[in-house]
């Protein structure tokens, strides 16, 4: 029969059109609030990358970096600044999540966890090339202007004053 041969379409978390929205107003916030060249990557539940961009001069290892970021806070469920914010005493805890996670696993801010009106996770965002609080700022915004919420809420206060 024809119709055994149809391949059926997986459940989508973090639509392409939804995922490029986010990169291109993280960028754009970024831009608007002077920081240097960033590397925004947009996963789905996953884990899978949707959406990478980088910006002109933005580091070769900066895609990777984001990458960890988002990987890590879907992979714990909590954003990668309260990933360091907890583990910060425990080193060894640290490492063995970077081992599970075969170095998907960056533990600094700039990762965000991306959740739908219900506040279900349906992704996540990393963002690297600035400080890392203001790498959050540009992933926070940018999924805010996507009309979607965030984990955290909002970056961190001090944002602006991040050093590089």
């Amino acid at each position: 029969m024809a119709g055994d041969y149809y391949v059926h379409r997986l459940q989508v978390s973090m639509p392409l059109q939804a995922a490029e929205t986010i990169a291109d107003a993280a960028l754009k916030a970024g831009e608007e609030a002077g920081l240097l060249p960033l590397t925004v990557a947009v996963l789905d539940v996953g884990g899978n990358i949707v959406v990478l961009k980088r910006q002109d001069g933005s580091g070769n290892l900066r895609a990777d970096i984001a990458i960890g970021k988002a990987a890590g806070a879907l992979g714990m469920g909590i954003s990668s600044r309260t990933i360091r914010d907890r583990l910060k005493d425990r080193p060894a805890f640290q490492s063995a999540i970077a081992a599970a996670s075969d170095g998907r696993f960056i533990p600094v801010p700039g990762g965000v966890l991306v959740l739908n009106e219900n506040g279900d996770i349906v992704g996540a965002v990393g963002i690297s090339g600035d400080a890392s609080d203001k790498d959050e700022y540009a992933a926070i915004t940018g999924v805010h202007r996507a009309g979607l919420k965030t984990h955290p809420e909002a970056p961190a206060p001090n944002w602006r004053e991040a050093g590089l």
